[in-house]
């Protein structure tokens, strides 16, 4: 799994740097603090924050979910207006898969409700794994074209073209594309608001 793209927004590593730095500060939080929240290494969070590196979709939600905010208010340039149009400038690509599948987050919504909305392309082939998100987190997936084979926890899925799967995010779970053509899906995601302490809630 490859961290954001870097020709879309060359400056998007910059932009997580700055963000993830000041909603740490403004909590008070050292390193080994926010460390310990996300369960992302200290060595990591460094990283990014001097903004040397894209971090993977997987610890972008790790630490959102630490400072209890969508993966949008970590990527996106400005606080939202009370209406905003994006386009594909503004979209962030969050995830490419070894085939060319792709993630791109459209946008999200931060208080009081914590909303997500994403596209998932996975050609043949292609898997994304995903973590258990904070606890209450929701996912919603409609199948555009294509099939996707769900997995969350022990539990496997096929949802086909013109379908909904409507499932819990905060147990592991799998996106896969098991077909010969390719999946594209448009996915919603809610989070409950409030910070979550990964230390805490060890499964």
């Amino acid at each position: 799994m490859t961290g954001p793209r870097d020709d879309a927004r060359p400056a998007i590593a910059t932009l997580v740097g700055e963000r993830v730095r000041s909603l740490r500060t403004s909590r008070h939080w050292s390193l080994d603090e926010l460390a310990g929240r996300s369960g992302v290494s200290k060595g990591m969070v460094v990283q990014i924050e001097a903004g040397r590196t894209n971090p993977s979709i997987g610890t972008l939600v790790r630490i959102a979910d630490a400072f209890g905010v969508t993966i949008a208010r970590l990527v996106e340039d400005q606080r939202p207006p009370e209406i905003r149009v994006n386009g594909p400038a503004e979209y962030s690509v969050l995830w490419q898969g070894p085939a060319g599948g792709r993630a791109t987050l459209f946008g999200g919504i931060d208080e009081p409700e914590f909303v997500e909305f994403w596209e998932w392309v996975l050609e043949p082939g292609e898997e994304q794994v995903s973590d258990d998100h904070a606890i209450g987190t929701r996912e919603m997936a409609h199948v555009l074209t294509g099939s996707l084979t769900l997995r969350v926890g022990s539990v496997e899925v096929r949802v086909g073209a013109g379908q909904t799967a409507l499932y819990p995010g905060d147990v592991p779970h799998v996106y896969r594309n098991d077909g010969a053509e390719q999946t594209r899906v448009h996915m919603v995601v809610t989070m409950p608001p409030g910070e979550f302490d990964r230390r805490a809630h060890r499964r």
